[in-house]
């Protein structure tokens, strides 16, 4: 009788383990399913690749001081962080939401300036999302920075807002 009461508190604790993780998520101001279903099986890459609307990216950051930005960052790296960029082609519909699986600060560049976001939202309790940033963008190609990061990789999801 004690394993079953064992085990039954095992499954439920483990249940609201779950909801609660989901509930942290939902904290968002949008839902971040979409990018939780690719993280997983984000594709490695390096600074300097090419983003695909709809995908994920697994970025190998390198330090900070390293990476060749096309403007500087409008939030100055703290030293010791780490960073890369990429390109990305803008649909017609120009809006795209760029959520991260860590803290990192991202800019989106077009025609030589940083193109402020419309929206964004962040969460420091969501497994594997801390933020999602929103930008109206002029079709064509961008350039994605990322810089301050504290860990030298970073999962990138690029997608149109829902």
């Amino acid at each position: 009788m004690k394993k079953v009461v064992i085990s039954l508190f095992a499954i439920l604790a483990g249940t609201s383990f779950a909801m609660a993780g989901e509930a942290n998520c939902d904290a968002f101001k949008w839902p971040v399913t979409r990018e939780q279903a690719l993280f997983p099986s984000a594709s490695a890459a390096q600074s300097g690749a090419a983003l695909t609307v709809g995908q994920a990216m697994d970025f190998t950051l390198a330090a900070v001081d390293t990476v060749s930005f096309e403007v500087p960052p409008q939030r100055a790296p703290a030293a010791g962080t780490f960073g890369a960029t990429a390109s990305v082609t803008v649909p017609p519909e120009g809006e795209l939401q760029f959520s991260l699986s860590d803290e990192a600060w991202i800019d989106v560049v077009q025609d030589g300036h940083a193109v402020k976001s419309t929206a964004f939202s962040g969460v420091k309790t969501c497994p594997g999302i801390r933020k999602s940033v929103r930008f109206k963008l002029a079709a064509g190609p961008a350039t994605v920075q990322l810089s301050g990061a504290k860990k030298a990789d970073l999962k990138v999801a690029v997608l149109t807002p829902e």
